[in-house]
């Protein structure tokens, strides 16, 4: 039973660190996008991509995603002790609230690629990969399965995850594919639905438990560090909510080179009405004169990661679910709001 525990601190301690991963890389992207990183001058000599750790602070409270000032330095320093930032001359090991220069290890070639990090990567790849399949296609291994009378959403077969792995090149044997899976496992990637058994090719059922594509509220990376063992971090949306689906809104990732550098101003315009629908109505009826809906045009101002919303339906289509904090959040999307039209410009 101890060692038992032991293993599962050690597992959340590795999913944590994916979590701050994705949280950091996702910050990256966001700096980037807004120009707080670029080439910087000090004494004589230019360091790039860079940032002024106090410019940073005013922009995480600015942009609520710290309360104050001394969280944003709490937050900071949780991600230089994770190997995600640090000094650019390495001189200074505490995050400071001053006019100092520091840099995303991902930006100067530092971050550390040890198994831990490889194997997340991998299974991030993986997880694009498997998910990117839509839900309810025949060659999606992700479906409403049962375990001993129990539904589990987006479940799989250990068995079929080897099949898939085999198919797809991604392991020579089953034997090296079960190594693999495992591995996973270990790193807190997957799990077994019931969190009762280590993964083996069979008909038992596994999923992942880190979605790595939920945009990470930064405050969260203080507070997942103490959770209980037996918690998960995955935080799901609606099935639909994977970028091939066409019911979801959502920014193109930058082809080839350094994803950090995304340029353009992207807005997504809806005219909509509002309200809680008992039966369907047309286009038409919300537009009619005297009609007793609020109709109002709301801009989303997207962000690295997207709108941030999902819509279903035609001719009226309706929203279907809101990320929590995600810019469509902001804008004051609403769900069950219907619209007449969703236009895309720049």
């Amino acid at each position: 039973m101890e060692r038992t525990s032991s293993i599962r601190r050690k597992t959340l301690a590795r999913q944590h660190k994916g979590e701050v991963m994705i949280a950091g890389e996702q910050l990256r992207l966001r700096l980037h996008d807004g120009k707080l990183i670029k080439d910087r001058r000090y004494h004589l000599r230019t360091y790039p991509n860079c940032f002024v750790a106090q410019e940073l602070i005013d922009w995480l409270v600015s942009h609520k995603e710290t309360p104050d000032r001394a969280t944003a330095v709490c937050l900071l320093q949780h991600l230089m002790d994770h190997d995600i930032i640090h000094h650019v001359c390495d001189k200074r090991p505490v995050i400071k609230d001053a006019k100092l220069l520091y840099r995303f290890r991902k930006d100067d070639g530092t971050f550390p690629f040890n198994t831990e990090v490889k194997v997340f990567i991998w299974g991030q790849r993986l997880y694009g990969h498997i998910t990117g399949i839509l839900i309810g296609d025949k060659n999606s291994i992700l479906k409403l399965r049962e375990e001993h009378g129990v539904a589990y959403q987006r479940s799989f077969p250990g068995c079929q995850l080897i099949d898939w792995l085999l198919q797809n090149g991604e392991a020579e044997s089953r034997r090296r594919g079960l190594e693999l899976c495992r591995a996973l496992q270990e790193h807190g990637i997957i799990q077994h639905v019931a969190k009762k058994h280590n993964f083996f090719d069979s008909g038992l059922l596994y999923q992942f438990c880190i979605n790595f594509r939920r945009r990470r509220r930064l405050s969260e990376l203080l507070n997942e560090g103490e959770q209980d063992v037996d918690e998960g971090v995955a935080v799901w949306t609606q099935e639909d909510n994977h970028p091939e689906s066409p019911f979801v809104l959502r920014k193109s990732g930058p082809q080839g080179g350094n994803g950090a550098f995304l340029s353009g101003e992207r807005k997504c315009a809806l005219f909509c009405a509002f309200s809680t629908f008992l039966r369907t109505f047309t286009c038409e009826e919300l537009l009619a004169p005297g009609s007793p809906f609020i109709k109002k045009v709301l801009t989303v101002m997207g962000d690295v990661l997207g709108w941030g919303f999902v819509v279903r339906g035609q001719a009226p289509c309706y929203v279907q679910a809101v990320d929590p904090g995600s810019p469509a959040a902001a804008a004051g999307v609403k769900v069950n709001t219907h619209s007449k039209y969703l236009k895309e410009r720049h």
